[in-house]
């Protein structure tokens, strides 16, 4: 049986990413037209470590960026997701390691503000990193949010990015290079 890879080692695994793709006008794609960038791993890591202490970044602003960067209309809001989920865990994997500076998972929101019950120790434990850093959060049923999340959104940096599309191997040049 094959070694399961370890979170640090599935946020390294950039899998042929980032890459744009054009969304089909035949698509029933609720989250965009046009086209659309695919990132990698470390991307969304390094975003979500740009957020400060006392700050916070939602889903909404991380594919902002990313998009921004890589010159397309809209970031895959599936894999972006996905990549905060590996690198929460990563950051807590090498914190177990010895590692003293991590990404600041925690940080990172879910669209509207909302705490996301997949990070690291579920909802207790971003809720309790959150209110640490000043933060108040509200429950909605089951749900909980930051209180006025907005007022403490940081200003991400977005990259340049060489990116991708489909075509005979994948690569074409950026757009600051075409």
């Amino acid at each position: 049986m094959a070694r399961r890879k370890s979170w640090i080692e599935k946020l390294h695994d950039a899998k042929d990413l980032p890459k744009v793709i054009q969304i089909s006008e035949q698509s029933n794609c609720s989250w965009g037209r046009g086209s659309c960038v695919v990132p990698a791993p470390l991307e969304v890591d390094q975003l979500m470590r740009q957020v400060k202490r006392g700050r916070v970044v939602t889903s909404k602003e991380l594919r902002e960026t990313l998009a921004t960067s890589h010159g397309t209309d809209v970031a895959c809001p599936i894999v972006t997701g996905i990549f905060c989920w590996i690198a929460a865990h990563a950051a807590v994997e090498a914190e177990e390691l010895g590692t003293r500076r991590t990404t600041p998972w925690w940080r990172s929101l879910k669209a509207g503000g909302e705490l996301n019950p997949k990070y690291p120790g579920g909802l207790e434990r971003h809720r309790a990193l959150l209110e640490s850093e000043g933060h108040t959060i509200i429950v909605k049923g089951q749900r909980l949010f930051v209180s006025e999340y907005e007022r403490r959104l940081a200003r991400l940096q977005p990259e340049t990015h060489a990116t991708r599309t489909p075509g005979s191997n994948g690569s074409v040049p950026s757009r600051s290079q075409t």
